[in-house]
């Protein structure tokens, strides 16, 4: 079971505490209260977050280990409130030496579609695409 805490701090603005004592700060968008993260960001935020762990544990498993990890996750959301995301798509850019396509395609697909429970309970109400892209790793500077 997960128990999350939030404590209004003043005006739109609040501190979320989850159930391993991290926190963040969260607020509404308007010059007044732009201290924090949007919540419905913070839900895109969260579904890259749990996508993500699991890809990475899966390329490990698979002696893939990437070396970097970005995600650039978009939503659409309705028009009129309460504003419901509609279509999600998340881009995964990755950095790895020897990381190879079928096996990233295989992590991403097992992570949105077994393991990912915020992707999970987003299904329901959001189409959830994906793609990547593999980068070469950085090379090392000449001495």
């Amino acid at each position: 079971m997960s128990a999350v805490r939030l404590d209004w701090v003043r005006g739109k603005t609040f501190v979320g505490t989850d159930s391993t004592s991290h926190a963040i700060v969260l607020s509404s968008a308007d010059e007044e209260n732009g201290t924090g993260v949007k919540p419905s960001d913070l839900l895109l935020l969260g579904l890259a977050g749990c996508a993500s762990v699991d890809v990475v544990d899966i390329l490990k498993k698979k002696r893939q280990p990437p070396a970097a990890l970005e995600v650039r996750t978009e939503g659409i959301q309705e028009t009129d409130p309460p504003w419901t995301f509609r279509k999600i798509h998340m881009h995964f850019r990755l950095q790895g030496e020897g990381l190879q396509t079928t096996a990233v395609e295989q992590a991403i697909r097992l992570a949105m579609e077994k393991y990912c429970s915020v992707a999970a309970t987003i299904r329901a109400t959001a189409e959830v695409t994906t793609s990547f892209e593999i980068q070469p790793p950085p090379r090392e500077a000449a001495v």
